[in-house]
């Protein structure tokens, strides 16, 4: 008597799923620190390519690149056959024995829409790519820039400091003459400790710009001496029309519409599941007691009389509904921060240029002009304070000045993603 055992046994042998280079990999072990910068000078391009290294929210938006790779590859998947055995009978005379293999067939462009969902979702992650790297730029050049500023604030305390230190030496030998009141001496002891003051402070910040900037490539304690850079060479972008035109390339705009088509696709994707799939089966029965093999064929179709994905299509109806007034609010946003950007970029550099060329050449005249008719008796103490006073704040004005010039400039390369 022939038997059905041994061939549907090899036949469920042959369908079982092998997951080749499906087994758990070490995971690499994430590093304490980032890179340290070499002992001495930094310059921009240096503490870019030290950036672009070791940045970890640079490298954690690659590794979400190459996750959706993974979703693309499940999504072209098929679904597994299933093998089935039925035994009908304990006794063996009149046993009946079916085995059979169903195998479901999907329908609605179900396995398309997923493909498309997942394409979409790795057009997402390239965009958030483009823009985190665009970001780290631009606040690489920010924070450089900001070290810069900040050197040139203690360079110019360290000069505040030396010119006080001399008005209160000269306003000592005054009135040690006996040609002015002592309180003029005291007033020139309290400029020189604001001075002293306002060193300290720049020193601080000078420290924090620093470790703000090292952290870009996690290195906590700076290493570097000092940052080479040229603060006089004041940058420059083109005109608020040419920017707005270059707006829709920007990767801050190109990942919200990209991450609209996502939604959308992900609308295809529920509406093709409301379609049921059907399963077919093929497979063979065993009827020990008429001693005779039947073939078995089969047909199922689910009744979508109840679940028919409505929620599932509601709610991604409404997501996409909602990415798309993100992405209006991004797009109104983003040209309102670069229209400002712009506009505040061209007042800075006009600043810039009427500080460097006119307001501060005459502070400088007017404090040694006062300085040297002090010393001749001319003038008294406190048109030298007064002198004294105008110069730092003319310097401290140029310092901020030349801050929001490149900080505006950074605002639009980090909207743009230059």
């Amino acid at each position: 008597m022939r038997r059905l055992n041994l061939p549907l046994w090899l036949a469920a042998a042959m369908l079982i799923p092998i997951s080749i280079g499906a087994q758990s990999q070490p995971v690499p072990g994430i590093p304490a620190y980032g890179l340290r910068e070499q002992p001495g000078p930094l310059t921009l391009e240096d503490a870019l390519a030290l950036a672009v290294a070791s940045n970890f929210t640079l490298s954690a938006a690659r590794k979400e690149v190459e996750a959706t790779e993974g979703a693309i590859m499940q999504a072209r998947t098929i679904p597994n056959p299933e093998v089935a055995a039925l035994v009908e009978d304990t006794r063996k005379a009149t046993r009946n024995t079916t085995g059979q293999v169903n195998i479901p067939i999907e329908l609605g462009g179900k396995r398309s829409a997923r493909i498309t969902a997942a394409e979409r979702g790795r057009d997402v992650a390239q965009a958030d790519l483009s823009g985190i790297r665009a970001d780290l730029r631009a606040t690489v050049i920010a924070s450089f820039f900001a070290v810069l500023v900040a050197q040139e604030r203690v360079k110019l305390g360290l000069g505040s400091v030396d010119i006080a230190a001399k008005g209160a030496q000269a306003a000592a030998r005054r009135v040690a003459a006996g040609k002015i009141a002592p309180v003029e001496e005291t007033k020139a002891s309290v400029e020189q400790a604001n001075a002293e003051l306002e060193l300290a402070e720049a020193r601080a910040e000078l420290q924090s710009a620093r470790q703000t900037l090292s952290a870009l490539w996690g290195n906590a304690g700076p290493q570097f001496t000092e940052a080479q850079g040229d603060l006089d060479s004041l940058p420059s972008r083109p005109a608020p029309e040419v920017l707005r035109a270059e707006l829709e390339n920007s990767p801050l705009l190109l990942s919200s519409r990209l991450n609209l088509e996502r939604r959308q696709a992900q609308v295809g994707v529920e509406r093709s599941r409301q379609y049921p799939d059907i399963t077919v089966s093929l497979g063979a029965k065993r009827d020990n007691e008429a001693n005779r093999n039947m073939a078995v064929l089969g047909v199922a179709i689910p009744l979508p009389l109840f679940d028919r994905n409505q929620g599932n299509l509601y709610e991604s109806i409404q997501r996409a509904d909602k990415a798309q007034d993100e992405y209006l609010a991004t797009q109104i946003r983003l040209t309102n921060d670069l229209q400002q950007a712009s506009t505040q970029l061209s007042v800075s550099r006009d600043s810039a240029q009427a500080l460097r060329s006119t307001i501060l050449p005459a502070a400088e005249q007017a404090y040694a002009a006062a300085t040297r008719g002090f010393e001749a008796g001319k003038f008294n103490f406190l048109d030298v304070l007064d002198a004294q006073r105008t110069l730092f704040q003319a310097r401290i004005r140029y310092l901020g000045v030349l801050a929001r010039t490149y900080q505006s400039a950074t605002t639009i390369d980090r909207i743009l993603g230059r």
